[in-house]
């Protein structure tokens, strides 16, 4: 396979790019401090002001986030979207849309995967802010356009947060990942661009994976490209 060189890589031609601060907290546990909301910010606005994804991926990580966030902070970016709770969950889905509905008006896009779905009605309530992602091959809904479908039907104003690294895991000759494109385009909000390791972690982005995900990368240039980990 022919590498292309930096010029030639679509993830860092794109505008508006940005970075989601869950890597960003992983790195700083591993580093031994314990993350914080405007410290995590501050460091996404490294990988650019274009666009950021708040990563509250476990759900104690959220009531900080939103109590952060309702105090109006100051923030650059163009695009910011909040990634809703998929791990420890504890709190009744009511309540969990609840607080997301605090912040909604403030943020561009609410990402959930639709595995925590319950009761569609109750997240119908975030109308046109939520924005349902793509699974990878540990979950056993959400991956292919057909598994997706029931989903949108019952979230009519919902779009989509696209994960070009889940579509290749389920399918590496990229047919899956056309035809959710190919079927709900429309709704698309933002990406989710990364390569994944061996047990489905998102790993460093690195020319060969951006060249087998690309044909997916150039049907997307019209939205934010949020990267969930390092560009290598």
């Amino acid at each position: 396979m022919s590498v292309p060189s930096i010029s030639e890589r679509p993830v860092q031609a794109h505008y508006p790019v940005g970075a989601s601060t869950g890597w960003i907290a992983a790195a700083e546990r591993a580093a031994g401090k314990a993350p914080e909301w405007p410290v995590l910010a501050g460091r996404a606005r490294r990988h650019g002001t274009g666009a950021c994804e708040l990563a509250a991926l476990s759900e104690p990580e959220l009531a900080p986030l939103i109590a952060w966030l309702v105090q109006r902070p100051s923030l650059p970016f163009d695009f910011l979207s909040v990634h809703a709770p998929s791990k420890h969950r504890q709190l009744p889905e009511v309540e969990l849309v609840d607080l997301l509905l605090t912040v909604a008006p403030r943020v561009d896009a609410i990402v959930l995967h639709p595995d925590v779905i319950q009761d569609h009605a109750t997240w119908r309530r975030l109308g046109a802010t939520l924005a349902i992602e793509n699974m990878d091959p540990r979950k056993d809904d959400g991956q292919t356009a057909d598994s997706l479908q029931r989903h949108f039907d019952a979230l009519p104003e919902a779009g989509l947060c696209f994960d070009v690294a889940h579509a290749y895991a389920i399918d590496p000759t990229l047919h899956e990942g056309h035809a959710i494109l190919d079927r709900f385009g429309e709704r698309l909000r933002h990406l989710h661009v990364s390569a994944l390791d061996g047990a489905h972690h998102h790993v460093a982005l690195n020319a060969e994976d951006e060249e087998r995900i690309r044909p997916l990368l150039e049907r997307c240039r019209d939205v934010p490209w949020i990267l969930e980990a390092p560009i290598a």
